[in-house]
């Protein structure tokens, strides 16, 4: 077909230069031509064919790039050139790149000092909400109640469960049931695992995992009496806490229970997770959190933070986990800085009856649900360090009649939040709360099965062990301490590497160079000449003085002054005798041995 179509001569260049012959005759000797292909269809396409200009490096290089004139090395000074124009481009397209990722991801704004947010019902947020955004606002009328909620990391799929034994999980966007489960027993918490296809159960005596039809695939009797669950997606771990008051780690993946701590707290009923290092928060009955990881056997951070039992416990994903709120049945809401631990940063007290329950959003907004009133605060307002108790200006307030309110979930990549109460969920609309912008190598909410799949084993692969669960992750890449083994040798015996803590004494000092190496044994000195050993003797003599005018000593000696000890008198003048004498001997070796004269007074020393 291609030889048919240029044999016809079907396309020919729009504008076709030609040479004329009064130009060739002063244009010199003439170059060689090239020989052309014999595509006609090829030369006619490639003269009017150039490069797209997304692909070409037409725009002029910044001012800030460097010039490397100066080098005298072509082909080095070509190459630093290249590589700090690539560098300059690549900044240019990262900042471009930023302009889709808005600072502000849209939220309600007054239009006078008048006016109040709060006061916008969700009638309203509806009515001015596009058509999507407007299938968030849901009420779910259940009997099972009250009810706690748990959607998976995409914010795609929704797992509910009633007090009374009422399990589902479904799609709530496109209203698809997965599973629908009537158990028949008190169900005290409800989680996804890796993903939807899976999900646990907080039952009554034990624990139990169901896959995505409700079908029993497991029953953990190591967890029992289970109150709170949670998943720590990148380490594959399924946390467990209740009544015995113990938290429990089991690895999903080989279905291991590697640990199990004893709080020694008694019964615990909150639990969290905080996103950016997988470190377990606990609230207890007696008004203190503990921070926990399973390579400690002990809590890593135990704070005491209400006067009364915690109710509830959530961590500020946005801030890199740096912010804590925690709700205590006295009525208090305190904002806890999890890097300093230094008194709570705003605290304020909550109106109506029952137990307040907390939750953050991804974009740092927090939800209060008391009484009968579900309040959400905006940053920068909770994060700011306040003295008064007073509450942070409210950004939007919902009333449910609907009582007990037993907990409030955000949904992820959504403006959404859903309350769980007696009589089934509610989902309001809390514009600019969801994050926008989702990795779709993290959490995708649009991936299909196959997608998934491969997430999952690629989550497998890169699967983290739970030693490196730490308060810091940032530890992760930076330099090794010092060792604490020091090598060093016992009696001749070849070295071996011996912990510094369990060496001798005088090793322990050797090694820290605190050691006098330069005192010198009495039998080595002993063929010595006189002058020698007189001055080795005196610096004995010094060495042996050391530490005589210390101030304890000093301060001893004063208090021991006005203090008569019989035993302590009789030492003293045996000391003085012997000193006495001692000095009378040197006195008789210096006269030469010459017997002296008796002196009357001799006859009182000798009676003595």
């Amino acid at each position: 077909m291609d030889a048919l179509i240029a044999k016809a001569d079907s396309i020919q260049p729009l504008n076709k230069k030609r040479r004329s012959t009064k130009n060739a005759a002063h244009s010199g000797p003439s170059k060689p031509k090239k020989a052309s292909s014999s595509d006609q269809t090829l030369n006619s396409v490639a003269k009017h064919t150039s490069i797209p200009k997304s692909l070409q490096d037409t725009r002029a290089l910044p001012e800030d790039v460097l010039n490397y004139k100066h080098i005298a090395n072509k082909k080095l000074r070509t190459h630093l050139h290249r590589q700090s124009a690539h560098s300059a481009r690549a900044q240019e397209l990262l900042e471009d790149a930023d302009m889709l990722l808005m600072d502000n991801a849209g939220g309600m704004e007054v239009e006078s000092e008048m006016d109040r947010t709060w006061r916008v019902g969700q009638s309203s947020i509806v009515e001015s909400s596009g058509q999507e955004a407007a299938k968030g606002r849901k009420e779910y009328k259940l009997d099972g109640g009250p009810y706690r909620s748990r959607y998976t990391r995409n914010g795609r799929h929704l797992a509910i469960a009633g007090r009374t034994g009422h399990v589902a999980t479904f799609d709530w966007q496109t209203g698809t049931m997965h599973a629908e489960l009537q158990l028949q027993e008190t169900c005290r918490d409800i989680t996804f695992l890796q993903d939807h296809s899976f999900f646990a159960v907080a039952q009554k005596k034990y624990a139990f995992i169901y896959d995505r039809d409700g079908v029993e695939l497991h029953c953990l009797k190591g967890h029992i009496e289970p109150t709170r669950l949670e998943f720590l997606p990148y380490h594959w771990l399924l946390a467990s806490v209740g009544n015995p008051g113990y938290l429990k780690y089991q690895d999903t993946s080989t279905g291991q229970l590697l640990v199990e701590h004893r709080t020694k707290f008694g019964a615990c009923n909150v639990m969290t997770q905080n996103l950016h290092n997988a470190v377990i928060h606990l609230g207890h009955q007696n008004g203190c959190v503990t921070l926990w990881t399973p390579n400690l056997p002990h809590p890593a951070v135990q704070l005491l933070a209400h006067m009364g039992p915690v109710v509830s416990v959530a961590v500020d994903p946005s801030e890199g986990g740096r912010y804590m709120a925690t709700a205590g049945r006295d009525g208090a809401v305190k904002v806890w800085d999890c890097r300093n631990w230094k008194g709570a940063v705003r605290e304020w007290t909550v109106r109506g009856g029952g137990d307040p329950e907390v939750d953050w959003s991804a974009r740092g907004y927090l939800s209060v649900a008391s009484g009968g009133t579900v309040n959400v605060y905006n940053p920068p307002s909770i994060h700011t360090p306040f003295n008064a108790r007073t509450s942070p200006p409210l950004y939007l307030t919902h009333p449910i009649p609907h009582r007990p309110l037993t907990s409030v979930r955000f949904a992820p990549f959504q403006d959404i939040l859903t309350i769980g109460h007696s009589a089934g969920l509610s989902s309001i609309i809390v514009p600019g709360s969801g994050e926008p912008n989702f990795d779709s190598r993290e959490a995708d909410p649009f991936e299909n099965k196959k997608a998934r799949s491969e997430r999952e084993v690629k989550g497998l692969l890169d699967k983290i062990q739970p030693d490196l669960i730490t308060l810091d992750p940032e530890m992760v890449g930076n330099l090794a301490p010092p060792s604490k083994m020091t090598t060093t040798t016992f009696d001749g015996k070849p070295a071996v590497e011996v912990p510094y803590a369990r060496l001798p004494r005088i090793e322990r000092l050797r090694v820290s160079g605190k050691i006098d190496e330069t005192e010198e044994n009495p039998e080595d000195v002993g063929d010595g000449d006189e002058e020698t050993k007189k001055h080795i003797k005196e610096e004995r003599e010094k060495r042996k003085m050391r530490g005589k005018g210390k101030s304890l000593k000093r301060y001893l000696r004063k208090q021991r002054k006005n203090v008569i000890d019989p035993a302590a008198i009789a030492i003293r003048t045996k000391l003085e005798k012997q000193k006495e004498e001692k000095k009378r001997a040197i006195d008789a070796a210096a006269k030469g041995g010459e017997k002296q004269k008796p002196s009357a007074l001799d006859r009182f020393k000798r009676s003595k």
